[in-house]
């Protein structure tokens, strides 16, 4: 393979082709690279975001959910008299927040679909064996060559496959291998909003017509402040986690990710059928694996274990493209 000749600037934003040269191919003529061809370099192993502001945002997240878990088991269905009551909205919630809680760790600790750091060397380009006509993009922020679809997160401080955007309620960018469990939180959080904010309302019904001594194991005035705080907390994460759940669905559907909306990058790829992109996020045919954090996505191939990328300089081209000749 010859040696990359073109560069053109603004890869990363996809503008300005202009000026790269009368022998530059044409937009309509470039063949972006696929996804599949480069693997994530730290796929099966485990993933970690080390920022600061998203640990705190995960932390209050588990602590809200524990909030919610006290006040629902000490407050309100511990001192019912009605044990059947109890036990079933008991065991409802305790399923949801358990469900709700792994999903969040997995959407955490599950790595997004990165590309490997500093792979675009003139060497690990020829390692490809590209058909003349394809364009490779490299990332100048990770030193990374670009798959179709993917972005740069400024967080992570990596290209991510079909980001769709960085959340720092998980601590990690929504991608192509944890969009399913992104997905799996917020149903699971609004779900069990939904459940805590029906049972605040019959507690507060069953207390106006009983005694407020008796319907719960602490004082009046803290039972009330107590209900009231998780009531706020119930209804803004029913609002908040419901919004996202229909456009992680919508984006899933449309097969078109947030940011590529943002930056009008639709259109650019064939796009396939609403079912079929749900199969694809959700690892499979419909089935209650759906609804698990702990099943994997099985229909997708599993990458190597380990690519070895061969060493060498890194290019100074953004965009190199693989000569016709």
């Amino acid at each position: 393979m010859k040696s990359p000749v073109h560069r053109c600037r603004d890869v990363e934003h996809g503008r300005g082709l202009a000026g790269a040269g009368t022998n530059c191919l044409q937009a309509e003529q470039r063949i972006p690279i696929s996804k599949d061809v480069i693997t994530s370099s730290s796929a099966s192993a485990m993933w970690f975001i080390r920022d600061v502001c998203g640990i705190v945002c995960a932390v209050i997240t588990w602590l809200l959910v524990l909030y919610a878990e006290f006040v629902v088991l000490f407050v309100m269905l511990l001192p019912s008299k009605n044990l059947t009551y109890s036990i079933v909205n008991g065991t409802l919630f305790n399923t949801l927040a358990f469900l709700a809680l792994a999903s969040h760790l997995r959407a955490m600790c599950t790595d997004p679909g990165a590309v490997p750091k500093g792979n675009a060397t003139k060497e690990y380009i020829e390692s490809l064996q590209l058909k003349p006509g394809q364009v490779v993009y490299k990332c100048p922020k990770c030193c990374s060559i670009k798959p179709d679809r993917a972005h740069h997160c400024s967080v992570c401080k990596r290209c991510i496959r079909k980001m769709d955007h960085h959340c720092p309620w998980v601590n990690n960018c929504v991608g192509e291998n944890n969009q399913k469990y992104f997905v799996l939180f917020t149903m699971y959080i609004a779900l069990i909003s939904l459940h805590a904010l029906l049972m605040v309302v019959f507690h507060f019904l069953y207390c106006f017509e009983d005694d407020w001594t008796k319907c719960s194991s602490f004082s009046p005035p803290a039972t009330v402040i107590l209900l009231i705080l998780l009531c706020f907390e119930g209804l803004l994460f029913l609002i908040f986690t419901s919004v996202m759940f229909g456009t992680q669905v919508h984006s899933i559907c449309t097969d078109e990710t947030g940011i590529e909306r943002l930056k009008g990058e639709t259109g650019k790829w064939g796009k396939v059928p609403c079912w079929e992109a749900m199969q694809v996020a959700f690892g499979g045919p419909f089935s209650l694996s759906w609804c698990s954090p702990f099943t994997g996505l099985s229909c997708r191939k599993s990458p190597a274990d380990h690519v070895s990328v061969p060493q060498g300089e890194i290019i100074e081209e953004d965009v190199i493209e693989i000569p016709l000749n």
